[in-house]
C-alpha cells in the first residue's frame, strides 16, 4: 500500500468531509480518507437508510446525517458520489442551500453535463467546485464493498474550469493523493473526448455486438463456438445497463464524435475486405498489434492501473567471476534505425534480418507506422518493410513519440523537414533534456521551419510544405547523427547537399544509401548527395552491435582467466575506436573470420584477459568510440597508471552527462576519477562496492555491471530500466558469459 494508506497523516487535510452517495466509490473515498486521518470528521448521506446504517457500522464514516441540509452544514469538502443523471437533481437541491466556503467535487465519468448543470443552477460555475473522475471500480457495489485502497495507483482526473479557485483545486488534489491515486488535471471537453474513446465507445461496441449476434437466428451456434477473444471483448457487455444508459446520455456529444470517426474507419475496413485489399488490412492489423505495447511504454509511469510500476529498477552486481564461451550480442542499433527509415522510403519491400528489438529501434518503427508505412515484425530479428517511396509518407495522427532515442529524433528531423505535413517529435524525460539545435540550425539554413523548446530542446515542431535548398555544411563537431540528418534532408533538397566533418564518424547512412541504390559521393571527410534519385528495396542483414560488444570486450579484458568469442560483430572502420583504444591499453583482442555482409564488414572477436595500462587516449579516436567511453572508463579504472581523455565534450550531452555520472560512480567505488570540461583523468586502482546511480542511462548501468568483475564488494546500480532501450537481453547474456549481475530480487 502507499505510504498514505500505511500510516495516518500527521495533520488532517480538511476538517469535515461530507460524502453524498455511499456506494462503492463514495464509500471507498470516505473510508480511505478516514483511515488515513485526512479529515477530522467524515459525515455521510445517502437516500437509502440501510446504506447509512451500514456505513457507520463498517467504519466507512464517523456518522450519517438524516437530510442533505444537515449533511452539508459546516462541511469543508462535499463529495458528490451519486449516479450521473441523479447529479442534476442533487445540484439543483444544493443550489438552494447555504454551503458557506465548502469545496464541492464529484466522481462522475462525464464532466461537461456536470459543469453545464452547475452553471445553470448556481447562476455561474462555483469557483469552489472541482469536477473529478476516479477511473476505478469493482465488480461489487454498494457501501458494503467500500475499500479504502480502491484508488491506489489508479488514475484520478480533475477537470478545473478557468475560474476554479486554486486553493480548492489543491485541496481536492491532496485528498486523492492521500488515497494513493495518480492525479492529473485535464480540460473538461478533452476529458469527455478521451473517455468517450477509451471507455464509452468500447462499451457501446460490446453492448451492440452482443445484442446484434444474440438476435440472429443462428445465435446458439454463435455463442456455443465463441472463443476466448470474443468472451474477453464482450465481457464489458455485462456491465450495469442503467448506469451506461445514463453515461451515454450525459456524454452524448463526445460519444457521437468518436462514433462517427470509428464508423469512417470501419467503412474503410469493409472496403478493404470487399476489394481484397490485403495491403490495407495488413497495415491496420500490424499497427493495431503494435499500438497497445507502444502506448503502454509512453504511459509506463502514467497508466490507469500500473501494479508493476517501479520508479527504480536496481541491478545487483556481485564481485568476481570470469568470462568464457561464445555469445552474439544484439544487432547494431544504428543500422537497425536506418534500415527502417530507408526501407520505408524505398520502392518495394525491404527484408531486414538481425534487427535490434530494443526500445529505441522500436520507436523508429512506430514512428513510420504512424506515417502510414506497413511494417511487419519484428519477430526474432526479422522485419518486413513495405516501402512507400520518398514522397509516400502520410501525416501522423499526433506527435511522434520517440522514447529515449536521440538517433530517431535527429535523423527523422532531416527526413521530415521537407514533407508536405507538420510533425511534432517528442520523447521521454531524458530525451526532452537533450540539445537538438545541432540539427535544427543547419536544417533551418536549408529552408526548414523548426520550432523547439527553450535552449533548443524537444519537443520539435517541424512545419511542412517547405522547399529545401542544398548547401555545404562544415560540421563544428563530429557527429554521425548530424551528418546523417543533413544527408537525409538532402534527398529532398534542390541541388547538392554536402557535409564535411572534422573527424571521421560512423558512415552507416552513406553505406546503406548505396545499398538502396541511391548515389552518394564520399571524398575524404566530405559526403555528398543530390535529390532526384530513388531508393530501391533490398535485403539487409544487421551485424551485431560493436557498442554492445564493448561491454564484453572490457569485461573479458579485466577479469582474470577469461577467454570469450563475440560472434558476427560489425567492424565498420568508423566504429572500431573501442578496439583500437583497448589494444593501445594492452588488450588481447583478435579479429577472426573477417567478411562483408550487406556492405558492412563483420568479424568474430576473440578477447582474452590482459594486464591493461593507462594511456593518453588519442583525440582522433574519440569520435570513433564516443558511445563506448563509459565502459572504457571502467577499463581505465582497472588499468595500471593514469588514463586521460580529452576532446570528448559531446559525452556531457548524451542520455546523461556521462563524464560527470561516471566520475561520481567511480569515486563512490573508491577510484580516483577527476572530470574535466571535455574529458576525464582516471588513476587505476582497487575497486570497492557501493551504491551508484545510472541516471536512466543504459550505458552507465551496464558499465558499472562490468566493473563488478574487479570489485571487492557488491555494486547496487540504481535506475537501470533504460537498459532495454539498446540491449534488452543484457542480463541474460551477462549471466551466460560469467558476469554476476541480475535485477535485485531476481538473482
Amino acid at each position: 500500500m502507499s505510504q498514505a494508506l500505511e500510516r495516518r497523516l500527521d495533520q488532517p487535510i480538511v476538517g469535515r468531509l461530507t460524502v453524498i452517495g455511499l456506494g462503492l466509490i463514495g464509500g471507498s473515498f470516505a473510508k480511505g480518507l478516514r483511515a488515513a486521518g485526512a479529515c477530522r470528521e467524515v459525515v455521510g448521506f445517502d437516500l437509502d437508510a440501510g446504506s447509512r446504517q451500514l456505513a457507520v457500522e463498517l467504519g466507512v464514516v464517523d456518522r450519517c446525517a438524516e437530510s442533505l441540509a444537515e449533511a452539508c452544514r459546516g462541511a469543508d469538502v462535499i463529495q458528490l458520489a451519486v449516479p450521473i443523471l441523479a447529479m442534476e437533481r442533487l445540484l439543483t437541491e444544493l443550489a438552494q442551500l447555504d454551503l458557506g466556503e465548502a469545496i464541492l467535487t464529484d466522481v462522475g465519468s462525464a464532466k461537461g453535463n456536470v459543469v453545464r448543470k452547475a452553471t445553470e443552477v448556481f447562476g455561474a460555475m462555483p469557483a469552489r467546485f472541482v469536477p473529478g473522475h476516479p477511473i476505478a471500480g469493482s465488480e461489487q457495489s454498494g457501501v458494503i464493498a467500500a475499500k479504502g485502497s480502491l484508488f491506489r495507483r489508479h488514475k484520478v482526473i480533475l477537470t478545473p474550469v478557468p475560474n476554479t479557485a486554486p486553493d480548492a483545486l489543491d485541496r481536492i488534489d491532496a485528498l486523492w493523493r492521500a488515497l494513493g491515486a495518480d492525479v492529473e488535471h485535464m480540460d473538461v471537453e478533452h476529458h469527455d473526448e478521451v473517455l468517450a474513446a477509451t471507455s464509452h465507445l468500447p462499451h457501446l461496441l460490446a453492448f451492440g455486438l452482443v445484442d446484434s449476434l444474440a438476435r440472429r437466428h443462428e445465435n446458439l451456434e454463435i455463442f456455443r463456438y465463441a472463443a476466448g477473444g470474443f468472451r474477453d471483448f464482450t465481457r464489458i457487455a455485462g456491465s450495469d445497463p442503467v448506469m451506461w444508459h445514463d453515461i451515454f446520455l450525459a456524454n452524448r456529444e463526445a460519444v457521437l464524435r468518436i462514433l462517427d470517426a470509428f464508423r469512417h474507419d470501419l467503412d474503410g475496413l469493409r472496403a478493404a475486405v470487399d476489394e481484397g485489399d490485403g495491403h490495407q488490412l495488413l497495415g491496420v492489423f500490424t499497427r493495431a498489434r503494435a499500438a497497445r505495447e507502444h502506448f503502454s511504454k509512453i504511459l509506463a509511469r502514467r497508466a490507469y492501473v500500473d501494479v508493476m510500476h517501479s520508479n527504480d529498477l536496481i541491478f545487483l552486481a556481485s564481485p568476481g567471476g570470469s568470462l568464457s564461451g561464445q555469445i552474439r550480442v544484439p544487432g547494431d542499433k544504428s543500422i537497425s534505425h536506418r534500415s527502417i527509415m530507408l526501407g520505408s522510403l524505398a520502392e518495394g519491400v525491404t527484408e531486414v534480418e538481425g534487427f535490434l528489438e530494443g526500445e529505441d529501434a522500436l520507436a523508429t518503427i512506430q514512428a513510420f507506422r504512424d506515417m502510414g508505412v506497413v511494417i511487419e515484425g519484428p519477430h526474432q530479428g526479422r522485419v518486413t518493410v513495405h516501402g512507400v517511396g520518398l514522397h509516400g509518407l502520410q501525416p501522423p495522427p499526433g506527435p511522434l513519440y520517440l522514447g529515449n532515442s536521440g538517433t530517431s529524433m535527429r535523423l527523422l528531423s532531416g527526413l521530415l523537414a521537407a514533407q508536405p505535413f507538420d510533425t511534432t517529435l517528442t520523447g521521454d524525460a531524458s530525451l526532452s533534456k537533450r540539445p537538438m539545435n545541432r540539427v535544427a540550425k543547419p536544417l533551418r539554413a536549408m529552408g526548414a521551419v523548426i520550432e523547439t523548446a527553450s535552449e533548443g530542446r524537444p519537443p520539435l515542431v517541424i512545419r511542412g510544405g517547405q522547399r529545401l535548398s542544398g548547401m555545404h555544411y562544415e560540421m563544428p563537431m563530429a557527429s554521425a547523427q548530424v551528418k546523417s540528418c543533413l544527408l537525409l534532408a538532402g534527398l529532398y533538397a534542390a541541388g547538392e547537399t554536402s557535409v564535411t566533418e572534422p573527424a571521421p564518424t560512423r558512415d552507416h547512412t552513406e553505406r546503406m544509401l548505396r545499398g538502396f541504390g541511391y548515389p552518394v559521393a564520399v571524398e575524404g571527410r566530405t559526403a555528398r548527395v543530390e535529390s532526384g534519385h530513388t531508393l530501391t528495396a533490398c535485403h539487409i542483414e544487421v551485424p551485431a552491435d560493436i557498442s554492445s560488444a564493448a561491454f564484453f570486450l572490457v569485461a573479458a579484458s579485466i577479469a582474470e582467466g577469461s577467454e570469450l568469442v563475440l560472434q558476427h560483430v560489425g567492424i565498420n572502420p568508423t566504429r572500431t575506436g573501442v578496439i583500437d583504444i583497448l589494444k593501445l591499453m594492452g588488450a588481447d583482442i583478435q579479429l577472426e573470420n573477417q567478411r562483408e555482409v550487406g556492405g558492412e564488414p563483420v568479424a568474430d572477436l576473440r578477447v582474452r584477459s590482459a594486464r591493461l595500462q593507462g594511456i593518453d587516449i588519442p583525440e582522433d579516436l574519440v569520435p570513433l568510440a564516443i558511445d563506448e567511453f563509459p565502459v572504457l572508463f571502467v577499463a581505465a579504472a582497472c588499468a595500471e597508471g593514469r588514463t586521460i581523455l580529452r576532446g570528448a565534450e559531446e559525452l556531457r550531452v548524451k542520455e546523461s552527462d556521462r563524464i560527470q555520472v561516471m566520475a561520481d560512480g567511480l569515486q563512490t567505488l573508491g577510484v580516483k576519477a577527476e572530470p574535466t570540461a571535455d574529458g576525464i583523468i582516471i588513476d587505476g586502482g582497487p575497486i570497492g562496492g557501493g551504491e551508484v546511480w545510472a541516471h536512466g542511462d543504459h550505458r552507465i548501468a551496464m558499465s558499472f555491471s562490468v566493473a563488478s568483475l574487479r570489485a571487492s564488494a557488491p555494486i547496487r546500480i540504481h535506475d537501470c530500466a533504460n537498459v532495454a532501450t539498446s540491449f534488452p537481453n543484457f542480463l541474460a547474456l551477462a549471466k551466460q558469459a560469467g558476469i554476476r549481475v541480475s535485477e535485485e530480487g531476481n538473482s
